[in-house]
């Protein structure tokens, strides 16, 4: 099975010497400005180092793999196969917890690891497959976050991040947001304010009232966020 940007690139590109080494680096680090960028941009735990460092690395592998094939005759790629590992590893760090209780960096530490397993493919010398798969993530990262976030304000399910004046007075807030047509799917404590004297708390909702469907998520929450037991609210 051939390449195609391989076979127009020349023989030169499918073999390990010093233009095919430069060219598969420039290229990983250009894939990874492009995408750290787009993280770094919108405040993401790992931006652009981070993705040109991880890029790098698994680019250099791959070649390596590729010389050790060439060379001993080797049948299979150890050092990709332990590096994607390792950034797996490494990617998780990305992911936390705000205050908010809101899961946070899932993306980013999947970018990471996607970056990297890309980084292999055109380490290896799969320009094509490497390149599709670089335009699709880029899709996923920005065209797709914008039908996601549609998606989730057309929802009937959404989550709150709720301060109450006291820790007294959630059963005040349930039994109004009920009368409003709010179902209360789960409700969990915020240990982050627990010194605070402010009743924190992360829920999730199910608008049930057939007339409050037909709002957006932003007026009901307004609506939330005008009660008197209310100190704050927002939607996550």
């Amino acid at each position: 099975m051939s390449d195609f940007f391989a076979d127009l690139l020349g023989k030169w590109s499918k073999e390990v010497n010093i233009g095919s080494v430069a060219f598969k680096i420039a290229i990983a680090i250009i894939f990874a400005t492009i995408l750290g960028c787009e993280r770094a941009k919108n405040r993401h735990a790992a931006g652009l180092r981070t993705f040109i460092v991880v890029s790098l690395a698994s680019t250099v592998v791959a070649i390596a793999d590729l010389f050790l094939i060439g060379a001993y005759n080797i049948s299979f790629p150890f050092l990709s196969s332990a590096t994607v590992i390792g950034i797996a590893i490494i990617s998780s760090n990305t992911i936390l917890f705000s205050s908010k209780n809101q899961l946070k960096g899932l993306t980013t530490s999947a970018g990471l690891w996607a970056v990297s397993i890309i980084s292999i493919v055109l380490g290896l010398g799969l320009y094509t497959v490497a390149l599709f798969a670089f335009l699709v993530l880029m899709l996923c990262l920005t065209v797709f976050t914008k039908l996601e976030m549609i998606t989730k304000r057309k929802s009937n399910h959404f989550e709150v991040h709720l301060e109450l004046k006291g820790r007294n007075l959630l059963q005040e807030f349930t039994a109004t947001i009920r009368e409003f047509g709010l179902k209360i799917d789960n409700i969990e404590i915020n240990p982050a304010y627990a010194n605070t004297g402010l009743g924190v708390y992360t829920i999730a909702l199910t608008i049930t009232n057939k007339e409050l469907k037909k709002k957006k998520h932003e007026e009901i929450v307004k609506a939330l966020s005008a009660l008197d037991c209310v100190s704050y609210v927002e939607e996550i």
